[in-house]
């Protein structure tokens, strides 16, 4: 019992042979989690989760850094959130370099080529309005970036997907957060009705 792709869909068994999977797990045990029901390259999942992972590292200094340097009398609002954000980027982090190792990668956060590697740059400092603006930007960075990569896991791969689609479900509160402080300190919409 397993698989036939001559048999239609609906007719094929729920679960292959339990000897089969014992026998498959088995034969090749040095692969992890990685089973043969695995539809990408791992080697290619690993190198895209990668950049994911440089993209949060950067993320997480930059936020940290203008939680600290951030000044003027309504910066206590706007720090708070930027450390609120680090600590989300931090998580993010964490998942993905969990999911590289799962993968048989090893997570890559040498800091060596880092920003090379990230789809957003390290913005320090300036003035408050300048870190809001190049936070959101980067936000709006990783919302394109996750949604791609959200597209290419797809069905091939749903764990890493459903990691993807919550790690993106936060960049999109990040963003509008973003926004938002930034309608405030400029004192004008920027959304159009």
């Amino acid at each position: 019992m397993g698989y036939d792709s001559a048999m239609p869909a609906d007719k094929q068994p729920f679960l292959s042979d339990v000897k089969v999977l014992r026998r498959r797990a088995q034969e090749a045990i040095e692969k992890g989690a990685v089973t043969a029901s695995y539809g990408l390259d791992a080697a290619r999942a690993v190198e895209i989760l990668q950049s994911a992972l440089a993209t949060e590292i950067v993320c997480i200094l930059r936020y940290t850094a203008n939680a600290v340097t951030a000044a003027g009398i309504n910066s206590a609002e706007v720090k708070k959130e930027f450390e609120e954000h680090a600590g989300d980027e931090l998580e993010h982090m964490n998942a993905i370099a969990e999911r590289i190792n799962q993968l048989g990668g090893v997570p890559d956060m040498n800091p060596d080529g880092l920003l090379g590697r990230a789809h957003s740059q390290y913005f320090g400092s300036g003035t408050l309005v300048d870190m809001i603006k190049e936070n959101l930007i980067a936000e709006r960075i990783a919302i394109e970036s996750y949604t791609e990569m959200i597209r290419f896991f797809g069905d091939k791969d749903p764990t890493t997907r459903v990691m993807l689609e919550k790690i993106l479900a936060q960049e999109e509160e990040h963003a509008n957060d973003m926004h938002d402080l930034l309608v405030a300190h400029e004192g004008r919409p920027m959304l159009r009705s």
